[in-house]
């Protein structure tokens, strides 16, 4: 990997033997040498004015003058006094409009999935919500910016040359920046330099004497170290700051701008940032002729490749630019687009929006389904349809019915036929216990199939749901299932005892017991008249007799077929009632057990898609309106910046 060196030492730097306090070696600690900052002169002679520039201060980056003979201990407390004031801190104002909407959606959503989720899945989305009550909490009139760019690529110089001062460390050593350094444009933003993690001594101001530039007034400005130094604690330090910041500049130069690192590591997961998102072409200055167009050109096809949108043509999307840091040329162009920026306000809520975009991007297997969900009509129909074939609702239902045209045969049947049935059960009393005993294999229900049928229907409600949720499903259908052939064997017993009692007999029985009872009498009339005149006490005349016993002896049986017929009609219904009021029991208990505990747990996943796609919700409308009408287009971004 060559070293770049021309745009990393400023003009006048690099003085022989590193005199110069920006060349010299870093601090013990490892963090970077701030321009002088207990350097090597200061060591010798306490003045440090032997190797050139030195600041007067750990807080404001500012020249001391030569003539400063450091003053008495008092004058020095009350300037330092005057310098290290406690700062307030602005707090930004809550969230509005619809990004308030969508971070209260992902609230929710985290709360309805914990415990369907695994905590590693819903990480990334509670630290985005983490994130954004942490910054709501600090000042909404900063922007914090981060400079970063691989080894030589030249940030540093460009942190310098946006400041005015000197105040990174630039220089032939590798790597240069050890620790991130800040560059405050106004008061107010200790907290957000607290969050970074960035201490006093590494804090300061452009100028000596006020804020700076009035253009850039709320600008925190970072150097990183190097996102691709040999350092493990230097790239951990990057990709820490990276996750905090409102926006990040990357500095690419002509040598390194498609390395594989930049491109897979941290502009490709970053390409939902590019609102935020400044990539800038350092050292053009070093290319001939035409080469940095044609740098450039290949560069936004690199940033294209990575799904990363830019901001051409009034289109929000990510800044590219070439410049050059060394002699000053495109930096002008970047300040004035940085302070655009800066003063539109909208940084912290765009960087939130992208934040909650890539980690409802990650979220989106678990909550999106693959086609239609739910349990339709049909599938309950079937599982209770399973569940009447189980508990044997249909053979309950026949048996019924050939038992109530028994007792309707019964009842309606000749006396003399009554008569035998009644001499054949006292004759054979234990004929009824001669019955084979059903196989003890064989239960009330049958187990499989209330089995099965809740497989079925847990398969069928899980189809097409993201595996979390279909695992959720089929959980509470196994759930529901246990103690469901209990239950019905119970429901078996109660409707075949309901059954076997008293049925229930139609209004016509009463006349047919007596007709029948008539035709009984007539042959009992007509025998005895037939017998009167065989013995002489009535007068002859065989045909009447004859006649009143064939009229008893033909009409009752002719009586009883025609009430086996007219019993066929109430004998099927009351056979389909029965079948009909266990396949109601089986389907209530099974609806109870299986179904509703299934419906639940599809009513929540309805609830967190609904959620999530809240949270997902369409493309911001109205969420910026470019790189080009930042200057005065703040108003486009209604709704993604704090109240």
């Amino acid at each position: 990997m060559t070293a770049i060196t021309d745009d990393e030492n400023p003009a006048g730097s690099g003085a022989a033997g590193g005199a110069e306090a920006g060349d010299r070696a870093p601090a013990a600690d490892g963090t970077n040498t701030v321009a002088g900052v207990g350097s090597a002169g200061e060591a010798d002679g306490g003045a440090g004015e032997a190797g050139g520039d030195r600041w007067a201060d750990g807080f404001i980056a500012r020249r001391a003058d030569p003539r400063d003979d450091g003053g008495t201990e008092e004058d020095r407390a009350e300037e330092h006094e005057d310098l290290v004031v406690e700062e307030e801190l602005p707090v930004g104002g809550p969230y509005v409009g619809p990004l308030r909407v969508r971070l209260d959606a992902l609230r929710e959503l985290l709360g309805l999935s914990r415990t369907r989720l695994d905590g590693h899945t819903l990480t990334e989305a509670g630290r985005v919500l983490d994130e954004a009550a942490a910054r709501q909490r600090l000042s909404s009139r900063h922007t914090v910016v981060a400079i970063a760019g691989a080894t030589g690529s030249g940030k540093s110089t460009l942190f310098n040359a946006l400041a005015g001062v000197r105040i990174s460390e630039t220089g032939l050593r590798r790597p240069t920046t050890a620790a991130p350094i800040a560059c405050v444009w106004s008061d107010g933003a200790a907290g957000l330099l607290d969050r970074l993690s960035i201490p006093g001594r590494l804090r300061r101001k452009p100028l000596a004497g006020g804020d700076g530039d009035e253009q850039l007034h709320g600008l925190v400005l970072v150097d990183l170290p190097d996102h691709d130094s040999a350092l493990v604690r230097h790239r951990e330090q990057v990709d820490r700051v990276l996750a905090l910041v409102d926006a990040v500049i990357w500095v690419v130069d002509p040598e390194k701008y498609a390395d594989a690192a930049l491109h897979e590591r941290y502009l490709r997961p970053l390409a939902g940032h590019a609102e935020v998102t400044f990539v800038v072409l350092n050292q053009v200055d070093r290319l001939p002729g035409e080469a940095a167009d044609q740098v450039l050109d290949d560069l936004r096809r690199l940033l294209d490749e990575d799904g990363m949108a830019l901001g051409e043509h009034g289109e929000p999307g990510a800044t590219v630019l070439p410049l050059s840091a060394l002699t000053g040329e495109g930096v002008g162009e970047l300040r004035e687009m940085i302070g655009a920026f800066v003063q539109d306000r909208s940084a912290p809520a765009l960087r939130l929006c992208a934040d909650v975009d890539a980690a409802a991007a990650k979220l989106r297997s678990v909550y999106v389904a693959g086609g239609n969900t739910g349990l339709g009509e049909r599938a309950r129909d079937d599982f209770s349809a399973r569940l009447a074939e189980a508990v044997g609702a249909t053979a309950a239902g026949e048996a019924a019915e050939r038992e109530w045209f028994r007792n309707a045969g019964r009842a309606c049947g000749t006396p003399w036929l009554r008569l035998w049935r009644w001499y054949e059960r006292t004759r054979m009393p234990s004929a009824a216990l001669l019955q084979p005993p059903a196989p003890a294999e064989e239960e009330l229900t049958a187990r499989q199939r209330v089995e099965q049928a809740v497989r079925t229907v847990a398969d069928e409600a899980a189809n097409g749901l993201p595996a979390p949720w279909a695992q959720a499903v089929r959980e509470a259908a196994v759930r529901g299932a246990e103690g469901l052939p209990e239950a019905l064997d119970e429901l078996a017993v109660r409707e075949a005892a309901a059954t076997n009692g008293k049925p229930q007999r139609p209004a016509w029985w009463p006349a047919a017991v007596l007709t029948q009872a008539a035709m009984t009498l007539l042959q009992i009339y007509g025998a005895l008249w037939l017998v009167g005149q065989i013995v002489g006490v009535l007068e002859p005349g065989l045909l009447p007799p004859v006649l009143v016993m064939l009229a008893g002896i033909v009409g009752g049986p002719l009586v009883e077929w025609a009430c086996a017929a007219a019993s066929r009609g109430p004998a099927r219904r009351y056979g389909q009632d029965a079948q009909r009021r266990l396949q109601e029991a089986a389907a209530s208990c099974g609806r109870a057990r299986v179904l509703d505990p299934v419906a639940a747990e599809l009513m929540r996943y309805r609830e967190v898609q609904e959620q999530y796609a809240t949270v997902s919700g369409p493309t911001r409308p109205g969420v910026g309106a470019g790189r080009a009408g930042r200057a005065g287009g703040s108003a486009a971004r209604r709704g993604v910046s704090f109240g």
